[in-house]
């Protein structure tokens, strides 16, 4: 007597679109790219920028530093929205419109008269790649059955690091034969391209019951995730968080997420299902999106000013030592679901933050002298230990929340991250600040003293000062400084790693059950779904 085999799995993606889904994902991808792509180009571009006209637009360091936060601000404080209004009105539509805006940004950015204007328009870009980054995850929830979504979402996570690292040599090579304007115009034909596919291939999906209007909780979302994000960003630029020009704003957007988590409480209607926190894999995982993030950003702060002040690389020299760490990402991103499959999400995510960690330690016995090869395998090592921390608790999270619910749950993954970088930056930047600069108080009694507060800001106004000032024995100590305020940092950074490490080995799942068990069936597979929980 034979056994009856078990019938398969029924399809909830219909079959056209099906079909179709390694082409959707290769069109989302291109659209993840330009927007993650350049950022990492623009800070290629700084100093052409801050160059005076006609060569730059004469940008000031306050100038070049909001050019970054004015996108920062708008996108972090929009994210969260922008998924919500993806589940209510449909993916696709806030997907082509926030192309469509981001390609109108980059294009007035390219032709910018002036700092103030380059500061606007980049809020513009903000605007538009809020609305593209949750829209991109959200549709390959909804485009690709539960079995294949681990893949798919590991050749995203893929993309974003090889975005990150192909974005300085991107634009090393357009500064080195364009003018500063082209690292914003190349995305211009980017984004017309990618609308016409997008507008071919990629199904509309959206929540079929979004329920009423939740404007009060939206608001208090924008207000909170803004006011935040500039206090942290404020405190980090004047490398003193008790200033109140960094702790009001901190503590007005504190105050606002925590009413914005009161009313959707009490609310009929909310914004946020905030019991979706109570799954402890849920929350485990947007708090190891928001721990890696912080060390990870952290980290690319300083070593950026390692490779070009202390080690003499350029740009673009830098930007190639960063293709390890991409290329790693590239490789094991999408793989890091067999090593789930063997370990569980538990073991993988852990493990990946302990090599996360041995990277920052090695950078803790970094030297001016050291070979450069050990740079190129603390990449390397970095890049594969993300490779197999982003793709399995991006699927934790998506995995916990029922498909029509996915703009929102990749608003929260973004939001974290976002938010989590943003601290990384602001706290470990401020951190390397006060260490050199204690470590090169002495060292300054040469250089005139209304000049000796900035010279000793940076490594960068350091060794500026004593070339304009021929002042040669300020470079060693210059050097020196850094290097030490580089491994505190590094070793911090590690010390946050091992935080989430720990996070992940008490918190996310072992193994999953084989398929088929009752205990394999997560959100996702409910034919039925409760009260809608993500509304605007």
């Amino acid at each position: 007597m034979t056994s009856p085999t078990p019938a398969p799995q029924a399809l909830r993606v219909p079959e056209a679109v099906h079909r179709r889904r390694w082409w959707i994902l290769g069109t989302l991808v291109l659209s993840l790219l330009v927007v993650v792509l350049d950022n990492s180009i623009l800070n290629v571009a700084m100093k052409t920028i801050a160059t005076p006209a006609p060569v730059g637009l004469g940008a000031s360091q306050s100038d070049l530093e909001w050019a970054i936060n004015s996108y920062t601000l708008v996108f972090a404080g929009l994210l969260f929205t922008a998924g919500l209004l993806g589940d209510r009105f449909g993916r696709k539509w806030v997907l082509l419109a926030g192309m469509v805006v981001f390609g109108l940004g980059s294009l007035l950015s390219a032709f910018a008269g002036g700092p103030g204007e380059l500061i606007t328009y980049r809020a513009v870009m903000g605007l538009g790649g809020a609305f593209v980054m949750p829209a991109t995850l959200a549709i390959i929830m909804n485009v690709f059955e539960r079995h294949e979504q681990p893949k798919a979402i590991g050749i995203w996570a893929g993309a974003v690091g090889l975005a990150i690292a192909i974005g300085p040599i991107t634009g090393g090579l357009l500064i080195e034969h364009f003018w500063w304007g082209s690292v914003f115009l190349v995305n211009v034909p980017i984004v017309v391209v990618a609308l016409g596919v997008m507008g071919w291939l990629v199904p509309d999906s959206k929540d079929p019951d979004p329920g009423r209007l939740d404007p009060v909780g939206v608001l208090l979302s924008i207000v909170g995730l803004v006011a935040l994000i500039y206090g942290i960003i404020k405190g980090g630029e004047l490398a003193d968080f008790t200033a109140p020009a960094a702790w009001v704003p901190t503590l007005v957007g504190v105050l606002a997420l925590v009413g914005f988590v009161l009313f959707e409480r009490r609310t009929r209607y909310p914004a946020l299902d905030v019991t979706w926190f109570r799954n402890k894999v849920f929350s485990a995982s947007i708090g190891v999106v928001g721990i890696v993030f912080f060390a990870l950003m952290g980290v690319s702060f300083f070593g950026v000013f390692y490779t070009q002040s202390v080690r003499g690389y350029s740009a673009l020299e830098a930007g190639e030592l960063m293709l390890p760490l991409a290329l790693a990402q590239l490789f094991f991103a999408p793989r890091a679901r067999f090593v789930v499959d063997r370990f569980g999400v538990r073991a993988t995510c852990a493990g990946g933050m302990l090599l996360v960690t041995v990277g920052f330690l090695g950078y803790a016995f970094l030297t001016a002298t050291s070979p450069i090869w050990i740079l190129v395998v603390l990449g390397f090592v970095m890049g594969a230990g993300m490779a197999h921390v982003m793709p399995p608790v991006t699927v934790a999270i998506m995995g916990a929340l029922p498909r029509e619910k996915a703009g929102a749950g990749s608003a929260l993954n973004n939001t974290f991250r976002q938010v989590g970088g943003s601290l990384g930056i602001a706290v470990l930047g401020a951190l390397l600040s006060t260490i050199y600069r204690n470590g090169m108080e002495d060292h300054l009694a040469a250089v005139p003293p209304q000049y000796r507060e900035r010279a000793g800001e940076s490594i960068e106004s350091t060794l500026g000062a004593a070339e304009k000032m021929h002042l040669p024995g300020l470079v060693d100590p210059a050097k020196d400084a850094f290097i030490h305020a580089m491994h505190v940092v590094s070793g911090v950074s590690a010390a946050v790693t091992v935080l989430g490490a720990l996070l992940a080995l008490l918190l996310l799942p072992g193994r999953r059950p084989a398929a088929g068990t009752p205990a394999a069936d997560g959100p996702q597979d409910r034919t039925e779904t409760g009260p809608s929980a993500a509304k605007v």
